[in-house]
């Protein structure tokens, strides 16, 4: 029975029997979090350089990113907030299933973004925007009755019949009520696009078992989208920045070490080459170092400032 992409979208994901309620990410797709300590270096001296003692991960997954962060500086106060029961992690990280009402550190929300389900809209041959419904067994699609929606005008508007898009307020929505909670910095970390390359048939994509399979909201895959960055950083008054630039002030540079540390001292110079490796991966471009960043700066004004 077709639904609304909104509607199959969620339930696929936290539904009962949705993919983040019995699978662990980490087990599906590769991300910045998960495939190094260096992420997890350039978040810790984030904090820090914010004179924040405290992050916490909206969107945790299976701990990854706190527990590296535990390894690096154990002094941080980390929480994880996650739908999915509590994995392994050291006793001092605490763990919940929703947002505090009031978070004092460094709220991290890296690829929850495009998890927040959309309603999917396509023109149809009369040029009459519609909204798109799914049969969640097999991914098949109908059009369904007519859109209207401010944000769809303003954003992402559609033009030649045949053409999609994902409504992305709900996801403007939900940053906007966590950054509102925030006393202290607040970044969203996802890929994504702006109104001057929009995908002209939408984003919608599916991954499981490490690599990317066909769309269909039936429990057993991802469903993702990218992120209309430019909508969600306008809602809170967030910079927006690429993650290679935000990872090269942070000192995640991909240096390779001098060839002479190798004769001087072969394993620093490994160990050096292999973060040089890593930090390179973080930043490269047309992969993660394409990834945008969302930075909202609430921390309370000090001095003179007018």
């Amino acid at each position: 029975m077709p639904r609304p992409w909104r509607d199959a979208w969620h339930d696929a994901l936290y539904g009962p029997g949705g993919f983040f309620m019995h699978s662990r990410p980490s087990d599906h797709f590769r991300t910045s979090v998960t495939s190094s300590d260096v992420f997890a270096q350039a978040i810790a001296r984030l904090a820090r350089e914010a004179g924040l003692d405290a992050v916490v991960d909206l969107g945790a997954g299976g701990g990854e990113l706190l527990g590296r962060l535990h390894g690096i500086d154990a002094t941080l106060r980390l929480t994880g907030v996650e739908l999915a029961p509590r994995p392994d992690l050291p006793a001092g990280i605490e763990w919940a299933d929703e947002l505090p009402a009031s978070i004092e550190g460094l709220l991290i929300a890296h690829e929850w973004l495009d998890n927040i389900p959309c309603d999917v809209v396509e023109v149809d041959d009369g040029g009459v925007a519609r909204h798109v419904e799914v049969d969640p067994d097999t991914g098949r699609e109908t059009l369904g009755g007519p859109v209207e929606s401010a944000w769809l005008d303003r954003w992402w508007p559609l033009g030649e019949p045949g053409s999609r898009a994902e409504i992305g307020e709900p996801r403007d929505d939900a940053w906007a009520d966590a950054v509102g909670r925030v006393h202290g910095v607040a970044l969203a970390v996802d890929y994504g696009h702006m109104a001057d390359a929009r995908p002209p048939f939408g984003s919608l994509a599916s991954f499981a078992g490490g690599q990317e399979v066909d769309v269909v909201p039936d429990g057993s895959r991802d469903v993702t989208a990218h992120v209309a960055v430019d909508a969600a950083a306008a809602r809170v008054g967030a910079t927006l920045e690429r993650q290679r630039d935000a990872l090269a002030r942070l000192g995640i540079d991909g240096t390779r070490p001098p060839l002479d540390l190798a004769t001087a001292d072969p394993s620093a110079y490994m160990t050096a080459l292999a973060r040089a490796s890593e930090s390179a991966e973080l930043r490269a471009k047309g992969g993660w170092g394409d990834f945008w960043w969302l930075m909202t700066d609430n921390r309370p004004r000090t001095g003179m400032e007018d």
